[in-house]
Parts: structure tokens; sequence; C-alpha cells
């Protein structure tokens, strides 16, 4: 926990354990029996990722990573209770099949990657955060480039006013459909003029975004789909730090470390269970060979292990 959850060093987990405890622990010690806790936790991280490609919507993203001083990359896929992690030395889409399937029959909300373009527009919702970002880019540049880029920020806070209204009750989904109806209208107009705008870069987006029209409205009429990946940016912040401080693994045992112990943290803090009574469960379940607790959600997963008193 200290680890995996809390993200001290090795060096400062060895001080603090002699400081408080009394507990005279070898460097090499703790490495160890991170790979003996990655093994208790493997088959429940294992489930929780079975039970993500069943989901109809997850979130994904990908953040920089560093794997035996190679480049690497840590992906996340949220969903409504849980949320997994991979690290893997490519940012293909290779990568994101294995996240949620290759099969996933969910909705998928990521940013314009191209990893994720292997999923069927009609099943993605691309991060309109990501899009209002683009336009600012794109308003930056100046001349009609700028004045259609300008437009379209615009347009794009307009709905994410009405979208807020229909989160908060205020505003009816049927009303907000009319609504987003007519706007889509106008950022197709604006979208088809940028597409033959002066600046490259500009006209190149604007006829992206034609090519992945569908995949902008997602959200409008399928229940329960945000129209931002927002959830998997915020699962990503605690590892941008922990790569900041450990800068990341020195090998693949290190990362299936990362991998189980970043998944069962922030699933566990999404179903607001105790993390630590969990890996106490889990650890103590392997050393009696018994099985684990479940990752999924209580109504979904059997009964897990009871506690042991130190004999």
């Amino acid at each position: 926990m200290l680890s995996g959850a809390y993200r001290l060093s090795k060096r400062n987990i060895q001080q603090l354990l002699a400081d408080c405890f009394g507990v005279e622990l070898a460097l090499g010690s703790i490495s160890a029996l991170e790979r003996t806790t990655s093994e208790a936790l493997r088959e429940p991280v294992a489930e929780a990722r079975r039970c993500v490609q069943q989901q109809p919507v997850a979130y994904l993203d990908e953040t920089g990573w560093r794997e035996a001083n190679q480049r690497a990359w840590l992906w996340t896929a949220v969903t409504q209770t849980l949320t997994v992690f991979l690290i893997r030395c490519s940012r293909g889409s290779q990568v994101a099949k294995e996240l949620v399937g290759e099969a996933f029959a969910g909705i998928l909300v990521s940013d314009r990657w191209s990893g994720y373009r292997w999923v069927p527009i009609k099943r993605h919702q691309l991060c309109w955060s990501h899009l209002i970002r683009d336009f600012c880019q794109m308003a930056e540049a100046g001349g009609s480039a700028g004045a259609i880029g300008e437009t379209l920020g615009l347009c794009a806070r307009q709905l994410f006013h009405w979208w807020h209204r229909v989160r908060d009750g205020t505003l009816q989904r049927s009303s907000f459909r009319v609504y987003a109806r007519q706007l889509r209208m106008e950022i197709h107009a604006l979208l088809y003029e940028g597409a033959v705008c002066d600046n490259p870069k500009g006209a190149a987006l604007c006829r992206s975004l034609l090519q992945h029209e569908s995949a902008l409205w997602t959200f409008v009429q399928q229940a329960g789909v945000e129209p931002t990946n927002n959830s998997a940016e915020r699962a990503l912040r605690p590892v941008v730090l922990w790569r900041k401080g450990s800068f990341g693994t020195q090998s693949r045992a290190g990362s299936d470390f990362v991998e189980c112990m970043l998944t069962v943290v922030t699933s566990l803090r999404q179903q607001q269970r105790h993390v630590l009574q969990y890996v106490i469960a889990t650890c103590q379940a392997a050393l009696y060979h018994e099985p684990p607790p479940s990752l999924l959600p209580v109504a979904e997963s059997a009964p897990g292990v009871t506690l042991r008193k130190a004999a």
C-alpha cells in the first residue's frame, strides 16, 4: 500500500518501517513483496478486466511511461464502477483492443487518437473537451480559419451549457435533442466551410471531423454517455505524479505491480470500499490457498474473504 497506493519510494518505505515500527527491511525485500502482492491480485484484476469488456460505456485514455528505460504507455479504461490499467510498449490500436476487447459492443469515449479508430463510428463518442482545445488553436490562427474556429468554440460552449442543464435536471433530454439537432446543422456548415479554408492545419481538422461527424453526437442519443473522456484523464493524474517521482518501472514485474495496484485502488475507491482491508484479505487468501475476494461491485460478485485474526 505504501508503494502502490501512496507512491512512497522504496527507501522512504524502508525508513518509515524502521522509524515507526522498528521493522528492518531490505530494499530487495520490498520489491519481492510487490511481486508477491501482484501475484495475489492477478486473478481479481483479470476478472475486473473481463468485466470492463462487457460494460455499456468505457472511457479510454493513455499517457507516456518508462519501462526498463524504454518508451512505453500506460493505458486506462474507466467504467461506472471499475477502472483498469495496462502498461505496454505500444500506443497502437492493438492495446486498446486488448484493454476493452476487440469484440467490445459498448460505446467507447476517447480523444481523436488514431489508435481508437477501429471502433465503429456509431459506437464511438469523441471528446468535446479535446475539440474545444482544437477549436481554440484554430481560432488563434487568424484570418478566415480563425473566425471559423472561434465560432466553433462558441457552439461547443453552448452545447456544454445545455448538457450541464440536462445533468442537473433543469432541461429535458427531449428538448436537448431538439436544440442539439439545430446546433449540429450549424456546426456541420462551419466544418464544411473550414475544410476549404486557407489554414492547412485548420482545414485538416475540419475534414477529419466531417469524416467522423456521427461520433460527435453519440451522447445526445445514448443515455449514460458523457460528451468527454474527462473521467479517464482524471484516472491518469495520479499516474503522472507516480511517473515523475519514480521515472517509470525498471522491469515487466514492476509494471505488473503498477497495473494491479492502480486497478485495485482506483476501482475500490470508485465503489467506496476499503482498499487496505481488501489488499489484506486478498493476500491472506493467497496464503491459505483460498479464492480471492472480487473487485467487482458487491452486487455482482461473490462474498469476499473474511479477514483472519493474527495467529
